[in-house]
């Protein structure tokens, strides 16, 4: 990985903005906790094994932490991946019809409940509730000098792309565009606008898949 660190953003400092995500992880590992059960119950019946699922993601300034999700493919999924088709263009991998996917899976990703667990990783202070998508270790051993700049802050459970397209968006060099103009115009207000429009676009399922 050709690590090239950025100055961070003042996002990362501020005190505001780690007590929103700290009352919001509190929150959301609540609702997390209510769910689980359901959730668990579902997941094995449909596809037995781990109800967690767990990755390496790049978060502040490319350091790797531990990403967790409700579990919504098979399992060896990642050894399978090579056998699905890449719809995506540049240091992303996306496919609409995923057949990794299990049915309980496709449910959990549409109504967003897989990213749940997330906030635990929001509460250890790896990521934040709003921010840039997280990159996989792979995707960031390719970046190039400009794409590094959307690491200068924490990744987000939410940002610019879950509110304008979510998974539609197939052009990793737009994602960049949308983090780096997230940084350019943030604020705890933007912050607050972002959290609800996120709201909004999980209940009407807009661009999840």
């Amino acid at each position: 990985m050709n690590f090239s660190p950025q100055p961070l953003h003042r996002s990362v400092k501020s005190i505001t903005k780690r007590v929103i995500d700290i009352l919001g992880a509190v929150v959301g590992l609540l609702v997390t906790a209510v769910v689980t059960i359901p959730v668990s119950i579902a997941t094995l019946i449909d596809n037995p094994g781990p109800i967690f699922y767990c990755q390496i993601r790049c978060g502040l300034n490319g350091k790797p932490f531990r990403m967790w999700k409700f579990r919504s493919m098979i399992v060896g999924a990642d050894k399978l991946k090579h056998l699905v088709k890449n719809e995506a263009t540049g240091h992303i991998f996306k496919c609409t019809e995923d057949p990794r996917i299990t049915r309980v899976g496709k449910i959990l990703r549409r109504t967003s409940l897989d990213e749940l667990p997330q906030f635990w990783n929001v509460l250890r202070g790896e990521m934040s509730l709003v921010g840039t998508r997280p990159p996989t270790p792979d995707e960031v051993m390719h970046y190039q000098a400009h794409h590094w700049q959307r690491l200068r802050v924490k990744p987000g459970m939410t940002g610019e792309w879950q509110v304008n397209g979510r998974s539609s968006i197939k052009d990793f060099e737009n994602i960049v565009d949308m983090d780096i103009d997230y940084q350019r115009k943030w604020s705890i207000a933007y912050d607050l606008s972002l959290i609800f429009k996120t709201i909004l676009v999980v209940l009407t399922k807009r661009g999840a898949y």
